[in-house]
């Protein structure tokens, strides 16, 4: 699933959710628990939905309980305010309506990187479509949970579709990266970039059935 990029999560925040468990163990290995994930180099930092029988071993063993902060971030509802009651009033002109800025449903945002981006440095647009002006450098890496669209040289690695999106794809006008990938799929190019698409537009999609990773030329205009 990291395609082949055991460093893919270095150092990130980790929650442990317990609310899959089917049924809960009468004790729990917080040690052991927080040595596996640090083997992993991954921060755990709190819980979420843990039985109550558990909250007091869960805080000795440095283990923050996340579902009131949870709920703080759900909006509340709001109570109807009553109409207020007619009032006799001389006639006014009416006022012109005020326009409204609306973002139409199924449109995503879009990140815009200008400046390139050079070996070591990350990107990851969460939620959104990523579009590179300035090109990706070796060793440099760039994640979308929508696709890539990159104007400049794309080297480096460029992960699509972070979250399972398999419509996602990656759009390059200077195609030749280290890594590709596409909701978990992926192609690396330790044997070259071939020859129809290296250094040249592309794209890179999920094709048939079986979601085969197709990287294929684009016609310039």
């Amino acid at each position: 699933m990291l395609g082949g990029m055991p460093d893919f999560f270095n150092g990130e925040a980790v929650v442990l959710d317990f609310s899959g468990l089917r049924e809960v163990p009468a004790t729990i290995d917080w040690a052991g628990l927080n040595s596996l994930l640090r083997r992993y180099r991954l921060q755990p930092i709190g819980v979420f939905s843990l039985p109550a029988e558990h909250a007091e071993s869960a805080r000795r063993a440095g283990f923050a309980e996340l579902d009131a902060a949870a709920l703080r971030e759900r909006p509340a509802a709001q109570a109807p305010r009553p109409l207020p009651l007619p009032r006799r009033r001389h006639p006014r002109p009416a006022k012109p309506p005020r326009l409204r800025r609306l973002r139409p449903q199924g449109i995503q945002p879009t990140l815009f990187v200008d400046r390139p981006l050079r070996s070591g440095q990350q990107i990851y647009a969460r939620g959104a479509d990523l579009v590179l002006i300035g090109g990706v450098s070796p060793g440099a890496e760039v994640i979308a949970d929508g696709s890539i669209h990159c104007y400049g040289p794309m080297r480096g690695r460029a992960i699509a579709g972070a979250n399972g999106d398999e419509r996602a794809r990656i759009i390059a006008s200077n195609f030749g990266p280290e890594l590709v990938s596409i909701a978990g799929v992926f192609r690396t190019f330790e044997r070259g970039i071939p020859e129809t698409v290296a250094g040249r537009a592309a794209q890179v999609r999920l094709t048939g059935a079986d979601h085969t990773l197709n990287i294929e030329p684009l016609p310039l205009a």
